[in-house]
């Protein structure tokens, strides 16, 4: 298993951990698999009544898709096949409120997770960024999703920036992806006092407001999303290449912001 899972009773919170830190929390195609089946869980499960979602290893939340997974992909250009498009909660369904608690990286692929949460809590050592055009990919669900939290200036160039630029957490902070800035470690603890919280009240009542607050974002994100696999498919350059861009990586050459 690549993903841990514990429930407490007592406070009704479940704790969701990505657990491959020699990955750093990348995602493969069976972790995909895991958070989907978690996620469609949870909606049958009435003692979990808030979720909190983090990386194990506090190097990495998460670093996106796993490079060594293999995806077939159709020949039409108008459609592609995503496995992190259901890594999601809202994508399956689950109207309960989730927390993500960001420890390390959070880059590429960790921001279909992140824009699915409520919100967002990061140790003051947690860094964004967006490394697709990089490596000769277009980011397109991952930008959709930050633009629903944060101005389009700062998406434009968090995800133009690529490699060269990392969004400390105190940026972050600043541009609303994140909503509140811990000590060193301290993000998961925060993202569980504050799930306790919102657990303790009345989960109809709650999970009525997460909808409620979603529906404002969805009339925008749809087409959006709607448009996105055209631009992947005609803006990627052919996957050879990316992994000889990736294979090509230096590991200094950005700086913080």
């Amino acid at each position: 298993m690549t993903l841990r899972t514990e429930t407490d009773e007592a406070t009704g919170v479940a704790l969701v951990t990505l657990d491959r830190p020699d990955r750093l929390n990348a995602i493969d195609l069976a972790t995909a698999a895991e958070l989907s089946a978690v996620w469609r869980a949870f909606r049958y499960d009435d003692g979990v009544r808030a979720v909190v979602v983090t990386g194990a290893g506090g190097r990495a939340f998460c670093t996106g898709i796993d490079r060594s997974a293999r995806v077939p992909q159709p020949s039409s250009p108008y459609t592609i096949d995503d496995p992190l498009l259901t890594i999601g909660p809202k994508a399956n369904d689950l109207w309960k409120p989730v927390i993500a608690a960001v420890e390390g990286m959070a880059c590429g692929g960790a921001f279909y997770l992140l824009g699915e949460a409520e919100f967002v809590i990061a140790s003051e050592e947690a860094t964004f960024f967006d490394p697709h055009t990089t490596y000769g990919m277009v980011s397109a669900y991952e930008a959709i999703s930050m633009a629903q939290r944060m101005p389009f200036g700062e998406v434009a160039r968090m995800s133009l920036m690529g490699t060269a630029e990392r969004v400390t957490a105190r940026r972050a902070y600043e541009t609303g992806l994140v909503s509140e800035v811990t000590e060193p470690g301290g993000a998961v603890a925060a993202a569980l006092r504050a799930a306790e919280v919102i657990a303790g009240y009345p989960t109809e009542a709650v999970q009525g407001t997460v909808r409620a607050v979603w529906s404002a974002k969805e009339a925008a994100r749809a087409p959006a999303m709607a448009h996105a696999a055209h631009l992947i498919a005609l803006g990627n350059l052919p996957s050879e290449r990316q992994a000889g861009l990736f294979r090509g990586r230096g590991t200094g050459g950005f700086r913080l912001r």
